[in-house]
């Protein structure tokens, strides 16, 4: 393989424009498609298998009315006065009226009709429900909702707005996060490199692969259900792994200059080595990422998709557009920054690289963990284990209106109704019965009284439905993610028979609340299997790249302490609370879908860290004596550019901290967490540790492996020693 990609880059670098108009057409045709096809991201997402989708589906056979988006709309009276009071209660009325001649609402109803007003009268709760699913409500009609209840609010009463739609639910992706990775990324090149042009190149590669990620994204998104999430995970990870891939094979080349290699060897060279080790890393990425589709859920097997098919472009950039930059760029990758302009010494940090490198930074350090490999590894998975420990307290939950900012108008209208009504009533079930079978004529009436005596249950009361089809709301007594309301869930489905009694009725419970909880259960369910099949391919595909068995075990208990502890702080932060008030966060639940997104990108990026470290380790177990020489030697070399890699990385997920969304906040600091940790405990020091504990055990493998698996030299060690330069020889 390293010879194929050696002269891959070789050519890469010679027919250099040939290779710069090939990705100027790929460039071109997504933005043609983008224009000629462009789709939007949406939040519409089904369940396939569970109770709450075939709920859905039997209201949009049957009842299609219910079978759409829903808003709430919490009316709040002046204080001491209540929302029925005669001046008040026809200004409701009239914004009601005109809320049902807005267009794509199916029926709105105001408190007097729904009934449910709070005891002290102040609160009314009414809802409007829409003809078309979450992701096609228009935005032209929720301003038109907002206009329609001006009535109300010229009366002096407060409007406030909650549901799976409502005005200003969409949250803007924003592109401050990205401007803040990308400076953070360029200053951590500047001083990995000391010189602007290299520092460049790798965000100007990752920048275009980005790109062509984002447009692909929403032409795929006018063919399928694309999530909105899906984006911002897509720019997140194709940014960090873009630069991360570039600055790998951009640092071995600028070593091979400085070596006095010719250039357009030097770059086939760098691609041969360093890029052997990214083609295998973005592969474990790739794997983890279309690992979710093993969940079940479209939604999720989209994003995985979309953030795979951004690893694989940045894949692609970094072996053949970055070496064609290389020829552009000519000697000016080792033009250094001088001093006073940057402190340090450039050029002599880099020479020391190139040709002393026991003597850099990253040499100490890997002295350091072969000298005190026992303490440390016993005191650096303590340190993780106990890091992790709030992870036992995870609560998962898809957000309510508990988890936005105190000055959204959904986190209003929450801590309204539940002052003034009861936690239940933001996250009512939906019951829906099949009264074709029904003897009795009153079995709606008869099925809400049934479930009025589960214990749990606030109110339940038919809230529409026709001959065929009845809706039933079921108010809990407890909130939407409390797990006193799921326990109430899965209490009716099995008292079903008895609720059913002799009606000849059956029901389904779905609505938001009831989705939420089965979302969270199928992807608890599956999270087993996701990780064995996940961790069980990259075992496969590591064992193979470095041959070796015990590699890819110490990386996977690696992965899993690293996982562990990223976690025990996302609960600690978004559930506990701390330090929440610093970040802007409102603690809450964990996103359901939070540690299977998290398991596949960090699995995906620490086996990423892995290849670049063991693989730097197993080139020099052919040049050392012994293996703990080799483990001394290979950190050392790989310590200076995993850390740069593993510092941009941090910033760009960490920079998605200055969004709104509190789900993209989330992902974004468990994932800045996870990778801080996996790189610097884990790869460069634990891993390191066992290996020298272990020394020539680790890599030893069966006889038949010899004989029937083929040597990849993924490392590219034999191509090293063809073209090794004399300056190379007697450093």
């Amino acid at each position: 393989m390293s010879r194929l990609l050696y002269a891959l880059g070789q050519r890469s670098f010679r027919h250099r424009w040939w290779v710069l108009g090939a990705w100027l057409v790929v460039l071109v045709g997504v933005v043609a498609a983008f224009i000629g096809f462009r789709g939007q991201p949406s939040d519409n997402f089904t369940i396939p298998g569970t109770e709450s989708q075939r709920a859905v589906e039997q209201l949009q056979q049957n009842l299609p009315a219910f079978s759409g988006a829903q808003t709430q709309l919490t009316f709040v009276a002046p204080q001491g006065r209540a929302v029925t009071d005669p001046a008040l209660a026809p200004a409701i009325n009239q914004a009601v009226a005109e809320a049902n001649s807005v267009s794509d609402v199916a029926a709105a109803a105001g408190p007097s009709q729904t009934g449910q007003i709070a005891p002290d009268g102040q609160v009314g709760l009414g809802t409007v429900q829409w003809a078309q699913p979450i992701g096609e409500v228009s935005e032209s009609s929720l301003s038109a909702l907002e206009t329609a209840m001006e009535p109300a609010e010229q009366a002096g009463l407060r409007v406030e707005y909650a549901g799976s739609v409502y005005p200003g639910y969409k949250v803007e992706v924003p592109h401050l996060p990205e401007i803040i990775g990308i400076a953070v990324a360029f200053l951590i090149l500047i001083i990995t490199f000391g010189a602007v042009v290299a520092a460049g190149l790798p965000i100007l590669t990752a920048g275009i692969g980005v790109g062509i990620g984002a447009l692909g994204i929403f032409v795929a998104a006018a063919f399928v259900e694309m999530p909105t999430a899906a984006l911002s995970l897509a720019l997140m990870l194709g940014l960090a792994v873009g630069i991360d891939y570039a600055l790998f094979i951009l640092n071995r080349y600028r070593n091979n200059l400085l070596l006095l290699m010719p250039r357009d060897e030097a770059a086939g060279l760098a691609v041969g080595t360093a890029g052997g080790a990214v083609v295998f890393a973005a592969l474990t990425v790739i794997i983890a990422l279309c690992g979710l589709a093993v969940v079940g859920i479209p939604f999720l097997t989209y994003m995985g998709l979309a953030a795979a098919a951004s690893v694989f472009i940045a894949m692609l950039i970094a072996v053949t557009l970055l070496p064609a930059f290389f020829g552009f760029a000519g000697g000016r990758v080792a033009r250094f920054i001088e001093p006073p302009l940057q402190p340090g010494r450039p050029r002599e940090v880099a020479q020391v690289a190139a040709y002393t490198p026991h003597r850099t930074m990253g040499a100490t350090w890997a002295r350091f963990v072969v000298k005190f490999r026992k303490p440390l590894l016993v005191s650096g998975a303590a340190g993780l284990l106990l890091i992790g420990l709030p992870t036992f307290g995870l609560h998962l939950g898809l957000p309510s209106g508990s988890s936005q900012p105190e000055s959204s108008t959904a986190r209003q209208a929450y801590d309204l109704t539940a002052e003034h009504l009861g936690p239940g009533f933001n996250g009512p079930l939906l019951v829906v019965a099949d009264l074709s079978g029904a003897t009795d004529p009153r079995a709606a009436q008869l099925l809400a009284a049934n479930l009025n005596r589960e214990q749990g249950v606030a109110a339940a009361a038919p809230a529409g439905g026709n001959a065929d089809t009845a809706v039933i709301q079921v108010i809990p007594q407890t909130g939407p993610n409390d797990t006193a309301t799921a326990d109430l869930v899965h209490r009716i489905r099995a008292d079903r028979d008895t609720i059913e009694a002799d009606t000849g009725a059956t029901f389904l419970v779905g609505g938001n609340t009831a989705s939420n909880i089965d979302t969270s259960a199928k992807l608890a369910a599956a999270l087993p299997v996701f990780v064995l099949v996940v961790v069980g391919l990259a075992f496969v595909l590591l064992t193979v790249a470095f041959r070796a068995a015990l590699v890819p075990l110490t990386s996977i208990v690696g992965f899993l302490l690293s996982v562990f502890a990223a976690l025990g702080v996302q609960v600690a932060v978004f559930q506990w609370g701390w330090g929440a008030g610093l970040l802007g966060i409102t603690p809450g639940e964990t996103i359901s879908f939070l540690p299977i997104i998290v398991l596949a990108i960090i699995f995906g990026l620490s086996s990423d860290y892995e290849v670049f470290v063991v693989s730097r380790i197993r080139e020099e177990l052919s040049r050392t004596d012994t293996a703990v020489d080799a483990v001394r030697s290979g950190v050392g070399l790989s310590a200076r550019v995993v850390t740069a890699a593993a510092l941009i990385m941090f910033g760009v997920f960490i920079a998605f901290l200055a969004g709104g969304d509190p789900i993209i906040k989330s992902v974004g600091l468990t994932l800045a967490v996870g990778v801080f940790l996996d790189a610097f405990v884990v790869r460069l020091t634990l891993i390191p540790a066992a290996m020298a504990i272990l020394g020539d055990t680790m890599w030893k493998h069966s006889k038949w492996f010899d004989r029937y698996v083929p040597d990849l030299d993924i490392e590219g060690t034999t191509l090293e020693a063809e073209h090794r330069s004399p300056v190379a020889g007697r450093a």
